[in-house]
């Protein structure tokens, strides 16, 4: 589903990824494990295409995102790719609603207020639909974050993060959140952590260690 090829990635002339190389199925599901300054964000964002690397090559549903224009890359991340980011960034001028009608406008896709309704429903936040991002709980607004990410039915679901600040129970709920709907849409799962309680939760690891040559475990 996804391939990285001899990826490495700088900043600043500091190399944060140093040839990385990962395959993944369509419908597997990952954990990305490192320390904090091991690279797991970068990673991430390699893979959705917000970063092009400085070096390598990253294939995501069979298409090189390195081949695409800007353009082209933003509406195949809006069709294909899902995020959830560490900073939900939704939009609190526009409701609930709109802000996952803006997702699917973005991607260069028709509007569908019944796919979105059907998301939140399946999220529990029928009855938020209307509501401002303000006026929603923290779990609430990051399952908002997480209807926004599948509401096109990415092949790709990503997150970054998302349990290392919850209780152990809420740890859980958003573990089942994101594994439920990535089986729902068939996607690609992989959850950028170092949150040691969900490791057992997912099969497939992926570990990083600063700077060194990264490893995945199956």
């Amino acid at each position: 589903m996804f391939s990285l090829q001899n990826v490495t990635h700088a900043y600043n002339g500091a190399t944060v990824l140093n040839a990385a190389s990962w395959q993944a199925a369509q419908g597997a599901h990952w954990l990305m494990l490192g320390p904090s300054g091991s690279g797991k964000t970068t990673m991430l964002h390699v893979l959705a295409g917000i970063l092009r690397p400085t070096a390598g090559q990253v294939t995501v549903a069979d298409q090189d995102l390195g081949a695409l224009s800007p353009s082209a890359l933003d509406r195949f991340r809006g069709r294909h790719i899902g995020i959830v980011l560490q900073r939900l960034h939704l939009i609190d001028s526009l409701t609930v609603l709109d802000n996952l009608l803006l997702a699917q406008y973005m991607a260069g896709e028709p509007q569908n207020p019944a796919r979105a309704r059907e998301v939140l429903a399946s999220l529990d936040l029928a009855g938020k639909a209307n509501a401002r991002p303000h006026e929603l709980s923290h779990g609430q607004a990051q399952r908002v974050a997480v209807a926004r990410a599948v509401v096109n039915k990415p092949r790709l679901l990503l997150a970054d993060e998302p349990t290392s600040n919850l209780d152990d129970v809420r740890c859980v709920q958003v573990l089942d959140l994101l594994l439920d709907q990535a089986k729902g849409c068939g996607a690609t799962l992989v959850i950028a952590t170092h949150d040691q309680r969900i490791k057992s939760r997912v099969a497939n690891h992926y570990e990083l260690t600063a700077v060194n040559e990264p490893r995945a475990v199956a």
